[in-house]
C-alpha cells in the first residue's frame, strides 16, 4: 500500500522509465541503420511480426481469454491511426535529426488533452489550457515558421503526434474492458497485414549485417510499452514522467556520434517548453482524479 502522493517504488520506476527510454532510442536507431535498405513498410512488417509472435506465446502462456474482446472496429480503427503515424514517426527519422523528431513528438500528450477534452468530455482545466498553450509556443520555437524554412517531414512528425494522441485517447477509453495485453495483441495483429501489404511490392531481403537491427526494432517496440505500464504501475506519473525528457539529450548526443547531426539549441529550448506542459498537464490531471 502507499499513501497519498507517495509513490509505491520511486526507484523502481525509474528504471522502468529508463527501460522505456532506452528502448524508444534503440528503436529510432535501428529504424535509421534498416532505412539505408528496406522501406519503411518493411521495418515495420518486421517488428509487427516479431512483436506478434511475443504476444501471442504470452497470450497462450497467460490464458486464452485475453484474445477475446467486444471492440474489434475500434481495435481496427485505432491501429490504422496507429500504423499511419507510426509510418509518419519513421519518416522523420530518415529525414530530420534525431533529436527534433523526438522534440517534436513530445507534442503528443498536448494533442492528447486536446482530444479528451472534445471526444471524452474530460475538464479542459485552466492548467490544462495553459499546457496547450505551452505546447504551441514549443512547436513554435522548434520549427520558427518566417524566420527558418520548415522541412516538410516536420509537420509529418507533428501529424504522427497528432495520430499519437489519438491513439492515446482511443485507449482511454478501452481500458475499462480490454487488457493491455489484449490491446498490444490486436495492435500488431491488425498492422501486420497492412505492413506486409504496403511493404510487398519493394520487398528487399536485408544484408546479414542488419538482421541484429530488425530484432532490435521488434524488441525494442514491445519494451517501450511494457516499460511505460510497468513504470506508471509503479509511481504517479507526475513523478516519473519528467524522465522521458532525457530522451532528447540522448538523442542528440547519438545523433551526433553515429550520424554527425548538428542539434540546434530552438529545438532543445522548444522542447522543453513542450515538456513543461506536459509536466503541468500531468500534474493537472492527477489533481482532478484526486477531486
Amino acid at each position: 500500500m502507499s499513501v497519498i502522493g507517495v509513490p509505491q517504488s520511486l526507484p523502481g520506476a525509474v528504471l522502468w522509465m529508463m527501460g522505456a527510454v532506452l528502448s524508444l532510442i534503440a528503436m529510432a536507431v535501428a529504424g535509421r541503420e534498416l532505412a539505408t535498405e528496406i522501406s519503411i513498410f518493411e521495418i515495420m512488417f518486421f517488428r509487427n511480426a516479431i512483436c506478434l509472435g511475443i504476444i501471442c506465446l504470452l497470450v497462450m502462456r497467460y490464458g486464452g481469454h485475453l484474445f477475446r474482446t467486444r471492440r474489434l472496429r475500434l481495435h481496427g480503427f485505432r491501429n490504422v491511426v496507429h500504423f499511419a503515424a507510426q509510418a509518419g514517426w519513421y519518416f522523420g527519422l530518415i529525414n530530420l535529426p534525431l533529436s527534433e523528431v523526438f522534440a517534436i513528438e513530445f507534442t503528443a500528450p498536448i494533442w492528447t488533452a486536446i482530444l479528451a477534452a472534445l471526444f471524452l468530455a474530460e475538464p479542459l482545466t485552466r492548467n490544462r489550457t495553459f499546457a496547450i498553450l505551452l505546447g504551441f509556443v514549443g512547436i513554435l520555437i522548434i520549427l520558427r515558421p518566417g524566420i527558418e524554412i520548415i522541412d516538410p517531414a516536420a509537420f509529418v512528425v507533428l501529424g504522427a503526434a497528432v495520430g499519437f494522441a489519438s491513439t492515446f485517447v482511443i485507449t482511454r477509453s478501452m481500458a475499462s474492458s480490454d487488457k493491455p495485453l489484449t490491446i498490444l495483441f490486436y495492435m500488431n495483429l491488425v498492422q501486420l497485414p497492412l505492413s506486409f501489404m504496403l511493404m510487398a511490392p519493394d520487398w528487399v531481403l536485408p544484408s546479414g549485417h542488419l538482421w541484429p537491427w530488425v530484432i532490435v526494432t521488434g524488441l525494442a517496440g514491445l519494451s517501450s510499452h511494457y516499460c511505460f505500464a510497468r513504470a506508471f504501475a509503479l509511481a504517479d506519473a507526475a513523478l516519473v514522467a519528467p524522465i522521458d525528457f532525457i530522451r532528447l539529450p540522448l538523442a542528440a548526443f547519438l545523433g551526433y556520434v553515429l550520424y554527425q547531426e548538428p542539434t540546434s539549441l530552438f529545438v532543445i529550448l522548444g522542447a522543453a517548453v513542450i515538456f513543461a506542459g506536459n509536466i503541468l498537464n500531468v500534474r493537472a490531471d492527477r489533481n482532478h482524479r484526486n477531486q
